[in-house]
């Protein structure tokens, strides 16, 4: 694998690697795009705020249980046909999602764009980070940047489309997941790929290693985190969907610029560990003041906004953990990883609204403060047996800050 100092720049890869970040875009677009008509499908659809917060469920749950057997899958037949697989699901999916009539058949049909999103996500990842030029911290920022991109471009064009009509963000990911899934099928070259099948049980073994099972804890707490703001906010700024569509572009934009700038320069000057202490607590602050300011639209706006910029760092510094947190396949650490996380994702919308309708609309965000300092408390407890993840850091991000600053000059 070339270092990132040969290559010159993290954004010059192969069209294979550039196909599956397209991909990735598109696949992330897909958890935001939902979110401007959340509102809009409970009222057309005559649905409570409970029910229409399980089409996030449905779909994280599945697609967290899922990444259980994504290694097992990829291993037998081959990372180009998983990824096709899970694109070709999230497509007939998404389809049956705005031809559907009730929120129930919504919420199902979200549980089998689960499954697609499964096989996807985290082949992706492994399949960038075997690719790409500039070795793993290149192909995370690549990933992330991603991310980023995704989830800010989703909410903006579920707005628009969905100023339509509240299926428009729905037909909107089947053209946009037809055209990723072709990109794959083109650009994407597996010949000479080696397979090695790994066992079912991999990824449960894989839990048992105390680093990965740590980071995995403190992502389902951090999630809560993220998908309560994600999520709930919202019902609660009562916008239109185009309002709700800008407010978390600016919020995606945020997630975008520190995951990919900014997290780097961190890790220049600190080790993983305390930038996780740095950042979890300031965001589990952020989620407080959101929920003491909740009457306040414009406070609530800003504190979404700071959240984008604090998720941002935490979700690469959190990947890159994970893939140096062990010596295994990076798919297995990927999905084993994934699996816990989204758990945190599935659980936090309904109960962000049950804790709404029973108290206030401040008592969701103070539940996904409490969560995220328990994401704190576990990386403190674990400190010791995660000495590994920053080992050379500090070696490792010198070299990554300096191919973005020289990207940037």
């Amino acid at each position: 694998m070339t270092s990132a100092s040969s290559t010159g720049s993290i954004w010059r890869q192969p069209p294979q690697v550039w196909a599956v970040a397209f991909a990735c875009v598109v696949a992330f677009m897909g958890i935001g795009l939902v979110d401007p008509i959340l509102p809009a499908i409970a009222e057309s659809l005559k649905a409570d705020a409970v029910q229409t917060e399980l089409l996030f469920t449905s779909y994280l749950l599945v697609t967290g249980a899922a990444m259980l057997i994504t290694s097992w899958v990829s291993s037998r037949i081959g990372a180009k046909a998983t990824l096709l697989t899970g694109l070709a699901l999230i497509v007939v999916f998404a389809l049956l999602c705005a031809l559907s009539g009730s929120v129930d058949a919504i919420i199902g049909f979200r549980a089998g764009w689960g499954l697609g999103n499964a096989l996807f996500i985290s082949t992706a990842l492994a399949t960038i980070v075997g690719a790409a030029s500039g070795g793993s911290e290149a192909a995370i920022i690549l990933y992330e940047a991603a991310l980023g991109v995704g989830i800010a471009i989703g909410p903006l064009l579920g707005g628009l489309l969905g100023e339509i009509a509240w299926q428009g963000p729905f037909f909107g990911v089947v053209v946009l997941m037809a055209i990723a899934f072709i990109a794959v099928l083109v650009l994407l070259r597996t010949k000479g790929e080696k397979r090695d099948p790994m066992p079912l049980s991999a990824p449960f073994r894989a839990l048992r290693i105390p680093a990965l099972a740590i980071l995995a804890v403190a992502a389902l707490f951090y999630n809560i985190g993220f998908f309560v703001l994600l999520a709930f906010s919202p019902f609660v700024l009562g916008f239109s969907a185009m309002g709700i569509g800008f407010t978390f572009f600016g919020w995606g934009v945020a997630l975008a610029i520190t995951s990919v700038w900014i997290a780097p320069i961190l890790l220049h000057r600190m080790s993983r560990t305390t930038v996780m202490f740095i950042v979890l607590p300031l965001l589990a602050i952020d989620l407080i003041v959101a929920g003491i300011l909740v009457s306040s639209i414009v406070a609530l706006v800003i504190c979404i906004i700071v959240g984008g910029l604090l998720l941002g760092i935490m979700n690469t510094v959190l990947t890159e953990a994970v893939m140096e947190a062990t010596d295994l396949p990076r798919a297995v650490a990927s999905s084993a990883y994934s699996a816990v996380r989204f758990i945190g994702g599935a659980i936090a919308p309904p109960i962000a609204a049950g804790l709404w309708h029973a108290f206030n609309a401040s008592v969701p965000y103070f539940f996904a403060g409490a969560s995220v300092l328990i994401a704190t408390l576990a990386i403190a407890l674990g400190r010791k047996v995660l000495a590994r993840i920053d080992i050379h850091e500090a070696d490792a991000a010198e070299e990554g800050a300096a191919v973005l600053i020289g990207d940037a000059a």
